[in-house]
């Protein structure tokens, strides 16, 4: 126990019932040992064979929030799985009169910012999804264009340059950095980097900790930027797909560190139905071996920062395509690509040598006074035509 945390708020009426009645027990019924709770599921309104029938018998199932963590802590205990969803159950709650308070231990504080930032994102989506449900999102797709080809463009990009084809990414700040750039804009910045030659763009969409928004996705688009757009955001439900959608993503990140791998592999099925991408990042041999087992990955992200740390190793870039993974993404024809810690020609050189033929690239753009120009820089030359 490190201390006494006093949380004061009014007590949420029947906030944990709620969730845990919604809670998709799939795979707890069919029952292999490795498969974790699908929240993807929730209401998402895609099924897929005798789901639907499952789902139907499942739905008002209600289950203790102890039987719900004992469940997910096994998921992560086999998968490997880093980050936890969110808060483990801490002690009991204290109230007074209207008022609650918890002991704060290790279980219910966050490890690391990713955590914390999942833990956030929980919370959030949720009341996101309240605002606007899922019914709404599907009829704003009808009114929208088709995904464009976003692994198409990086393809294309590489054979035409013989350099790995540029994500570019529009980030006004980070954690471990805080601000990156006072004068943002995001429209202008994408049209920058369009200009300086980027295949496509990545867009943070996160407020609180990167100072992102969904409206900055939907203005780049609207403005008439021709780059596949990337949906940057820490994804937990499948909802935040058909939100991403509705404001012109073509592209989704899945994290695999914070994913069990029967949400990628549901996520990336509904994202193959909306016509978009799906990157799966990865940070470690574990979790490259299980993403390559998951039917239907076609791009794979390294990223070479620590996830604890916040060190940054080009090396593991290396280190996850050589001997038999680099064999196997080769027959599978999964494009990689290289993020984090890329600021020189230098940089670019070593990953492409390692395998790589893209790249995901924001702090040594974004900080530049022209990012556009930025590119020829880190390229070494001009990417540009």
């Amino acid at each position: 126990m490190e201390g006494l945390c006093l949380t004061l708020q009014p007590i949420p009426s029947s906030a944990i019932q709620r969730r845990l009645s919604t809670f998709n027990l799939h795979n707890r019924l069919t029952r292999p040992s490795s498969c974790a709770p699908l929240r993807a599921h929730q209401k998402s309104g895609i099924t897929e064979g005798s789901d639907s029938a499952l789902e139907g018998k499942v739905s008002d199932v209600k289950i203790s929030e102890q039987e719900v963590n004992i469940y997910q802590n096994e998921v992560v205990e086999s998968q490997g799985i880093k980050i936890r969803r969110r808060p483990p159950t801490g002690p009991p709650m204290h109230y007074v009169g209207p008022f609650e308070f918890r002991l704060q231990n290790e279980g219910n504080t966050p490890r690391n910012i990713l955590e914390e930032i999942v833990w956030h994102k929980d919370k959030e989506v949720a009341q996101m999804k309240e605002r606007k449900p899922l019914y709404t999102l599907k009829k704003a797709l009808d009114n929208i264009p088709p995904a464009q080809d976003f692994i198409g463009a990086l393809r294309s990009a590489h054979q035409r340059t013989g350099l790995p084809g540029l994500i570019a990414e529009v980030k006004k700040a980070s954690p471990s950095r805080g601000i990156l750039r006072e004068d943002f804009n995001p429209v202008e910045i994408a049209q920058a980097y369009e200009k300086g030659g980027a295949a496509c763009l990545s867009v943070l969409t996160d407020d609180k900790y990167f100072k992102g928004s969904y409206e900055n996705l939907q203005a780049i688009r609207e403005a008439g930027v021709k780059c596949p757009l990337l949906l940057k955001e820490f994804i937990v439900e499948a909802w935040q797909i058909y939100y991403g959608r509705s404001k012109g993503a073509d592209a989704v990140l899945l994290i695999a560190s914070v994913l069990p791998d029967l949400d990628i592999k549901y996520m990336i099925k509904i994202c193959k139905i909306l016509g978009m991408a799906t990157l799966v990042e990865v940070h470690d041999e574990r979790e490259m071996d299980r993403v390559l087992a998951i039917e239907g990955v076609e791009l794979i992200g390294i990223n070479n920062r620590n996830l604890e740390t916040f060190e940054v190793d080009l090396g593991i870039t290396k280190k996850l395509l050589e001997g038999e993974r680099g064999e196997l993404i080769r027959q599978k024809d999964i494009l990689v690509v290289g993020e984090s810690g890329l600021f020189t020609p230098e940089d670019i050189a070593f990953v492409q040598e390692a395998g790589l033929k893209a790249v995901l690239v924001g702090e040594s753009l974004i900080k530049q006074s022209d990012p556009g120009k930025a590119i020829s820089t880190l390229f070494g030359r001009d990417i540009s035509e």
